[in-house]
């Protein structure tokens, strides 16, 4: 079941970055459907899935969410980090499409299978099978190797991000840094999930994604080059 799992997640990862990124929200919900499908099939209970503690996982998520917004605030106010947040797939959008993109495309295209389906059904699979270490490490692993085709449009959207593949053209370096970051992130949503249930990553996860838009859209233009 565990390798049904990762095909399903193969499948939509390709679906949602190269064949049909407007379908993702489509995609991401019956893919979601399908990896809870498979692991309660396998045994797994509601609770080994994540959908448990809810209010405790709301405060900590909105707790979380705010702690973002901050950040991000502070980010775009200083010079050094404004520019990371010059990114054409926000800044090209319009405003009825970043409305589709933070109410829509983010929470069910993306937030949605990926908290489901690396921190629900697969982390609870494997927790069962092999133990929480096992589960944290092998679930946030292929949750940092998920970002490698989203990293590479990254690496075109934004400049500053772009910089760092100039002259040789290698965007190995991009990629890279996004696995080994969002792998780390991973093993920060799989103890959130472990404390507070799944709600706790998905808002940390919605806001951080979400507000990327937002913030995109209102961070001061940075400055001609000559």
């Amino acid at each position: 079941m565990l390798l049904r799992s990762l095909a399903v997640l193969v499948a939509a990862n390709v679906m949602n970055n190269r064949v049909a990124p407007r379908l993702a929200p489509l995609t991401s919900a019956l893919a979601t459907g399908a990896l809870v499908a498979m692991a309660r099939k396998s045994g797994l209970s509601w609770e080994e899935i994540g959908f448990t503690r809810g209010m405790p996982g709301a405060r900590a998520g909105a707790a979380l969410a705010a702690i973002v917004a901050a950040g991000y605030t502070a980010g775009i106010a200083v010079p050094r980090t404004r520019a990371l947040f010059h990114d054409e797939r926000a800044l090209s959008l319009s405003t009825a499409e970043v409305v589709e993109a933070v109410l829509l495309q983010v929470p069910v295209g993306t937030v949605l299978l990926e908290e489901v389906g690396f921190r629900g059904a697969l982390y609870g699979m494997l927790r069962r099978d092999h133990g929480t270490v096992t589960a944290t490490a092998v679930s946030s692993t292929l949750f940092g190797l998920w970002h490698i085709l989203p990293s590479m449009e990254m690496a075109r959207a934004n400049p500053a991000l772009g910089e760092l593949t100039s002259g040789d053209g290698d965007m190995a370096r991009v990629v890279v840094g996004s696995v080994v970051s969002t792998a780390a992130a991973g093993v920060l949503f799989c103890e959130l999930r472990r404390h507070r249930g799944l709600l706790a990553p998905a808002l940390l996860h919605l806001a951080t994604n979400s507000l990327g838009y937002l913030f995109a859209r209102i961070a001061p233009a940075p400055p001609a080059r000559p």
